[in-house]
């Protein structure tokens, strides 16, 4: 199982997670590519950590929207929005050859995540983008959202992921951040639910439902208060079940 986290995604003087911390643990790196998050200093800190760790690093791209943090949906044009996704991964390659690496996957961020999920657009730009700079290039997404299945459509290597900190609708779409326990934050139920998620390819939904759910990678937000301590008894409690953490790409 691959356990993955957004890293990279302060900004200036602004610092957002520890990076450092959350690189030793986690098998795989969603890494801010200045759109949502992140800078050419920050980006290029996070690629050689990730690097000198064996942590494959990916593309988190976003909407162009740092004062609302790629969290606010935005109607693009089609061709913008290929030309920006493609502008975030050249971006971020750059600084992983810098430590002879590369971008390994792309996963999108916020709301231009759930933008891709159901709306076909928006999947569509984000597709021709990842096709036209890479066409093995993994991306990693909800299972069953509209960019799974676009993706597996163009002939793109698509890896479904979990959240183990955020709820579940009963129609395995996630809950909108902007309702109350959206965001899970106790590590011990952080942790269980992963366990869960990779043993029993299952999550329990916010009314009890239990949806199935057969990914290969957990994803564990930086951002969150105690991300660092919930990451750590993830990845703990995961081995101590018998799961081996390795990343996916």
């Amino acid at each position: 199982m691959d356990l993955n986290a957004d890293l990279g995604e302060g900004f200036g003087i602004w610092r957002l997670g520890d990076d450092e911390a959350l690189l030793s643990l986690v098998t795989s790196a969603n890494v801010a590519c200045g759109f949502h998050g992140g800078d050419p200093s920050t980006m290029r800190r996070v690629c050689e950590g990730a690097a000198r760790r064996g942590v494959a690093v990916g593309a988190q791209v976003g909407y162009r929207d740092l004062a609302g943090f790629g969290r606010r949906h935005i109607a693009y044009d089609f061709a913008e929005l290929r030309d920006e996704v493609t502008y975030q991964l050249g971006a971020l390659d750059a600084f992983c050859q810098l430590f002879r690496t590369q971008v390994r996957y792309l996963k999108p961020h916020g709301a231009l995540y759930h933008a891709t999920s159901t709306d076909e657009s928006q999947a569509a730009a984000v597709v021709a983008a990842v096709s036209g700079y890479d066409p093995e290039l993994p991306v990693l997404c909800l299972p069953g959202s509209t960019l799974a299945q676009l993706a597996v459509g163009a002939g793109l290597p698509v890896v479904a992921e979990a959240f183990a900190d955020r709820a579940y609708l009963p129609t395995g779409a996630l809950v909108p951040r902007g309702n109350p326990g959206a965001v899970i934050t106790d590590p011990e139920q952080i942790a269980e639910r992963a366990v869960r998620m990779a043993t029993e390819r299952s999550v329990v939904a916010v009314d009890g439902t239990v949806i199935p759910c057969s990914v290969d990678s957990i994803c564990v937000h930086g951002d969150t208060p105690g991300a660092v301590s919930a990451a750590e008894l993830v990845r703990a409690t995961l081995i101590d079940a018998g799961i081996t953490l390795a990343p996916f790409a």
